[in-house]
């Protein structure tokens, strides 16, 4: 079976960032988990190792230091060539971020909090098949 070579957990509640983590583990989906608590240490480590970027970024829009949105505008600033699929993880979507996540090119889907395995499977998997 093929893996995605890198995903990405950017979310402040360690209680999901562990457990999605080990379901994609459990899963085998993936040769490599990473999670960030919020959004300005994800850019940092990105911006400072643009060769190793994840393929797929589950990103909380409610996080301290940098929250979701703003992470997503110091990333679009980058310029990066790479196509990363970025789902928000939102517990409960307010209708102005649904509604910004639905026009913003750079995210490929809302997901709701909390993330099970079949989602995991389906976003892997569509990633994979292009």
């Amino acid at each position: 079976m093929n893996k995605i070579e890198n995903i990405c957990i950017i979310n402040d509640d360690d209680v999901y960032a562990f457990i999605v983590k080990k379901s994609i583990i459990k899963l085998s989906i993936c040769n490599n988990v990473t999670t960030f608590v919020n959004g300005e240490d994800a850019f940092n480590s990105f911006k400072n190792n643009l060769n190793n970027l994840p393929d797929i970024i589950l990103l909380d829009i409610n996080m301290p230091v940098m929250d979701g949105w703003e992470f997503l505008n110091e990333f679009e600033a980058l310029n990066i060539e790479k196509k990363i699929a970025i789902y928000i993880i939102s517990a409960h979507i307010s209708e102005e971020d649904n509604f910004k996540a639905n026009n913003n090119t750079l995210i490929s889907g809302v997901l709701e909090d909390p993330t099970d395995t079949d989602t995991l499977l389906k976003i892997t998997g569509n990633i994979l098949a292009k």
